[in-house]
């Protein structure tokens, strides 16, 4: 651009800036006029405006873009905790110590992630808006204007909601590597030689799972995870409950692990209600609040008219 003419003229000038992600990057700045370079992929931490112009991101995530990293948070954390329970079987004394050794791995892993996001220190974060799903996937935008060169503009429109996921990953991985080998090691005597590691071992196959869930599914995630949310915690919950003979509620009062997990259940219900709504009208939103133990309490009420045993008795007599 000339610096002399006034900003829109300087802005015509220059050829069309093609592609839905390219920009041009703000070179000087001279009282109100800027002087542009070429078309091209905007720096990390910048995405285009309406006019095509590389801006830094200086918003900061809403609610919404939180409950998302706050669901991606938990993946490992509820993978986790579901294979500890699944191997280590009835010696649940061992099992405890490693749940809470996990949620203290995911915790520090997420309070690091966020001091090491720009601003540097602090537990904020500077991030870009989301506005739509191409957002998540601007490798696949790179425009090519004469059919045979590729300009590539490939950046993180979505700063840094698509690659904080993955520098949490991985301090979360390094933490797991360097905490629980050593409190397996001294905790878990009853179980055999083989058995102990085998929930660190389900880590480092569900680790690489969801990086690459991440990078291939990071956009529909974002607007599909309250709803995944919901039906997972559902099917979940009726699967346990089966799955321990959960008929009524006082088998759900014997053990103190059945209403924990009840709870957690619940806790999820909650989350994924609350993404769903995104609480914009409390008056509205809350009373859908009240919906959370519904599920449980039909599946307690309902569980012993659909006893597989009984249905079979009541056919046999009927012929």
């Amino acid at each position: 651009g000339n610096a002399s003419c006034p900003l829109p003229a300087a802005v015509d000038i220059q050829p069309a800036c093609l592609g839905l992600y390219c920009g041009r990057t703000v070179l000087s700045v001279n009282g109100s006029l800027e002087t542009y370079g070429d078309c091209g992929v905007c720096p990390r931490g910048q995405r285009t405006d309406d006019n095509k112009i590389c801006r830094e991101c200086v918003g900061s995530p809403d609610r919404y873009d939180w409950l998302y990293l706050g669901f991606m948070a938990m993946l490992p954390l509820v993978l986790h905790w579901f294979f500890i329970e699944w191997y280590s079987g009835k010696k649940s004394s061992s099992a405890l110590l490693q749940h809470v050794t996990a949620l203290f791995e995911c915790s520090v892993a997420a309070i690091v992630t966020l001091l090491v996001s720009d601003p540097v220190g602090s537990l904020h974060i500077r991030s870009c808006k989301v506005k739509k799903l191409s957002d998540w996937y601007t490798m696949l935008y790179n425009p090519s204007p004469d059919y045979i060169t590729t300009v590539h503009c490939t950046h993180e429109a979505v700063y840094p909601l698509y690659t904080i996921v993955f520098i949490y990953y991985a301090f979360c991985l390094v933490l797991m590597m360097l905490l629980r080998p050593l409190l397996v090691k001294k905790i878990a005597c009853g179980l055999g030689k083989s058995d102990r590691f085998k929930s660190i071992y389900a880590a480092l196959y569900f680790f690489p799972i969801l990086t690459v869930l991440q990078a291939v599914g990071g956009g529909l995630l974002y607007y599909a995870f309250p709803y995944i949310i919901l039906v997972l915690s559902l099917v979940t919950l009726a699967v346990y409950m089966s799955a321990s003979e959960v008929e009524s509620f006082k088998d759900l009062l014997v053990r103190k692990k059945r209403l924990v997990v009840l709870f957690s259940h619940w806790l999820l219900h909650a989350y994924g209600i609350i993404s769903i709504s995104k609480l914009d009208k409390l008056e509205q939103d809350l009373p859908l609040l009240a919906l959370v133990p519904a599920p449980a309490l039909f599946y307690l009420l309902t569980a012993k008219y659909t006893e597989p045993s009984r249905i079979l008795s009541e056919g046999g007599n009927g012929h």
